[in-house]
C-alpha cells in the first residue's frame, strides 16, 4: 500500500526567512516554488522536502513540536547535528544509539518543525544494492 517517501511537509509562519535557511542548511535552493509553498529535492532518491506557509495549516494544527519524526540518513550525524545547531535549531533528542549501524538525533528548527537525522546502516545498504525489485 505504501510505496515511498514522497513529500515531507513542514509549516513555517515566515516562509521567506524558512527558504533562506533551509537553502542555507541544504546548499541549494528550491527546485518548486508557489505563493505560500516551497519544495527542495534531497538525496540519493530525490525526496521532496516542502515548506508550507502556515496560514494553510488545518485549524486544528498545533505549532510546535509534536507527532512524527521523519528521519532523514545522514553520514556524519555528529557533523549534520553540529551544523542544524550552528544554523539556529535547537536540540529535540539527543543521539541515540539504537543497535549497531543505527543512530538517531532531532532537532527543532527555527520554525518549529522536528527535523531528524539518522544514521542508517539499512538505507546504505539498499544504496549500494538497489530497489528491490528494481
Amino acid at each position: 500500500m505504501l510505496r515511498g517517501l514522497t513529500t515531507v511537509s513542514f509549516w513555517a509562519a515566515d516562509l521567506d526567512a524558512a527558504a533562506k535557511w533551509y537553502t542555507e542548511l541544504l546548499g541549494v535552493a528550491p527546485y518548486f516554488e508557489r505563493p505560500g509553498y516551497i519544495e527542495f529535492r534531497l538525496g540519493d532518491y530525490e525526496h521532496e522536502l516542502g515548506i508550507i506557509d502556515s496560514c494553510f495549516a488545518p485549524q486544528d494544527h498545533a505549532p510546535g513540536a509534536g507527532g512524527a519524526v521523519v528521519h532523514w540518513h545522514v553520514d556524519d550525524l555528529e557533523g549534520a547535528l553540529d551544523r542544524l545547531l550552528s544554523l539556529g535549531a535547537e536540540e529535540h533528542q539527543a543521539p541515540t544509539k539504537h543497535g549497531e549501524g543505527f543512530v538517531t538525533a532531532s532537532v527543532v528548527d527555527p520554525f518549529g518543525n522536528v527535523l531528524g537525522i539518522m544514521y542508517n546502516r539499512h538505507y546504505l545498504e539498499v544504496l549500494r544494492t538497489g530497489l528491490p525489485g528494481s
